[in-house]
């Protein structure tokens, strides 16, 4: 399945402290329920008022034994009591999580902020991120594995949250203006719809160029796959050279030595280019960081 066709993960602000963004993260029903407006009303279960009056008559009707009763009295109500510190231990961490979405609503962006097209773009992006992040090559150090690191999460942050707004203002936009607008006040209009587009495109583009940089990083991932596998054909160079030396005639073993060699010196030559393509790619796409 390609991931581009998935639905977009929500993006959390990386400037936020680390425990801030893990509680964010742990409870993705929480921030919905406050992007929603609601709040968590406090539980009271009324069960056990009944339960434990209930037990010790029966009880009391099948034994006669006052002592029974009160040793079933105690242990009642020493379940009752572990049961109630759980469930309020459940939901003051609940609550929290609650009042940390509400603290923090603007460092956070849901799929649910964005429309069809906004959650399609930015899927895209968090799709050419994932390859980026995930390449080979970023794991060995050979592209600018800290930059990545840093600026991409950044990237993906800044491209979400205009992306929300878009959503929003898109959302907006279709309130206020009417389908049929009345002669002579379609220029009146265009404008709003303009800069609207502009945003878009801009956006657009800007992912366009996330693309670029992910497919040049999995080039020179392809290109590194080759590499390594010549490396390890290179360690073993003399002992082709030997066979062809002792099966060849002379003039067609110094073709195929001199073959070997050339073949490990331009893949090794395209995966040093691939590299440079691929950092150029990532240069073009920080030149102009979005802030």
């Amino acid at each position: 399945m390609d991931p581009r066709s998935l639905p977009p993960r929500m993006v959390i602000d990386p400037s936020l402290p680390p425990d801030i963004s893990a509680e964010l993260r742990s409870s993705p029903q929480v921030l919905r329920m406050a992007r929603t407006g609601r709040r968590m009303e406090p539980s009271h279960s009324s069960t056990w008022l009944f339960v434990v009056p209930g037990a010790l008559l029966f009880i009391w009707l099948a034994t006669g034994s006052v002592a029974g009763v009160a040793m079933t009295a105690v242990g009642l109500s020493l379940i009752a009591m572990l049961r109630w510190m759980a469930v309020d231990a459940t939901n003051r961490a609940a609550r929290r999580r609650l009042r940390l979405a509400y603290e923090y609503a603007g460092h956070y962006v849901l799929p649910e902020d964005l429309d069809h097209p906004c959650q399609v773009l930015l899927r895209r992006a968090q799709a050419a991120a994932d390859a980026i992040l995930g390449s080979q090559v970023h794991r060995a150090g050979l592209i600018d594995t800290t930059d990545n690191r840093v600026t991409l999460p950044e990237e993906l942050w800044q491209i979400s949250r205009r992306l929300a707004k878009l959503s929003a203002m898109h959302a907006e936009h279709g309130r206020l203006v009417p389908r049929d607008l009345p002669s002579g006040l379609e220029d009146a209009f265009k404008p709003y719809s303009s800069a609207l587009d502009a945003a878009w495109t801009s956006l657009c583009r800007r992912v366009r160029n996330l693309e670029k940089y992910a497919k040049q990083v999995v080039k020179a991932d392809r290109v590194f796959h080759a590499h390594q596998r010549l490396e390890a054909l290179a360690a073993r160079t003399p002992e082709y050279q030997q066979l062809v030396a002792e099966t060849v005639r002379d003039d067609l073993a110094r073709a195929h030595i001199k073959e070997l060699s050339d073949q490990a010196t331009q893949v090794r030559r395209l995966f040093e280019q691939s590299i440079h393509e691929a950092r150029q790619a990532a240069g073009e796409l920080l030149r102009s960081p979005l802030v």
